[in-house]
């Protein structure tokens, strides 16, 4: 649910509103109880995710990266001892 932004023009008062996007909008300003209360068109803000990761390579552990290390100079290390390998270039 987004936050909405509202000026009432008899008090002068700017709000910010938490409502839902199906929500009628809001005539009766809050502060004075006038109507004529006016929702701002703004820039609008980017989707804020909250939770557990969204990606999994977000915060990898360290194990992981030790693990990856592992595994990438295991690989050199074939590589360079097999003389038909063409899927890397070799250091001279």
């Amino acid at each position: 649910m987004p936050n909405y932004d509202y000026e009432c023009p008899n008090c002068e008062k700017n709000f910010e509103i938490f409502q839902n996007m199906s929500a009628e909008r809001l005539t009766n300003c809050p502060e004075c109880g006038k109507t004529g209360f006016k929702r701002l068109i703004g820039s609008g803000a980017g989707i804020i995710f909250k939770g557990d990761g969204f990606y999994c390579t977000d915060y990898r552990s360290s194990s992981y990266e030790k693990d990856k290390k592992k595994d990438t100079t295991a690989t050199k290390e074939s590589c360079s001892k097999n003389s038909s390998c063409k899927g890397c270039t070799k250091q001279e």
